[in-house]
């Protein structure tokens, strides 16, 4: 991966819906050389899909929320397809220290969040800590270009 790439690569993570002549002004070459160089990251996995960034608080889900899950390691056959197919789970990380699951969840309201904490007891100890606001959204990383 070069400069070049790597420059689109950012140029995409700011707006996924750029043309590719667009991109193509931006890093001086052709329209078929970007869209060559786009379908070659696609093709190895560095650009895994496109998607809208959507409001979720216009959709009136207002809770949002991270539950600590201590769970015993052999729990994790049944625990993933569990997780995997909660819509309301947005992310679900195994991390390091007390607690290994961290899950960041969107919900109507707490009756809801409460429900789904009450179904996932069934896995271990949780805490959770309920979203007052976000500073920083979710977003990726910046591609070094130099």
């Amino acid at each position: 991966m070069d400069e070049i790439d790597k420059k689109i690569l950012n140029e995409l993570c700011k707006n996924a819906r750029i043309s590719v002549k667009d991109l193509a002004e931006m890093v001086y070459l052709s329209a078929p050389a970007v869209k060559t160089r786009i379908e070659k990251l696609e093709e190895s996995g560095i650009i895994l899909g496109y998607s809208a960034k959507i409001n979720s608080l216009k959709l009136n889900y207002a809770t949002k929320a991270y539950i600590n899950l201590e769970m015993d390691p052999k729990l994790k056959p049944k625990f993933y397809p569990f997780i995997q197919a909660c819509p309301n789970v947005l992310e679900c990380d195994c991390v390091t220290g007390q607690y290994s699951m961290l899950i960041k969840v969107a919900f109507k309201n707490t009756i809801d969040l409460d429900t789904f904490i009450g179904q996932l007891q069934q896995f271990g100890a949780t805490s959770t800590q309920i979203v007052f606001s976000t500073s920083v959204e979710s977003r990726n990383v910046v591609i070094d270009e130099n």
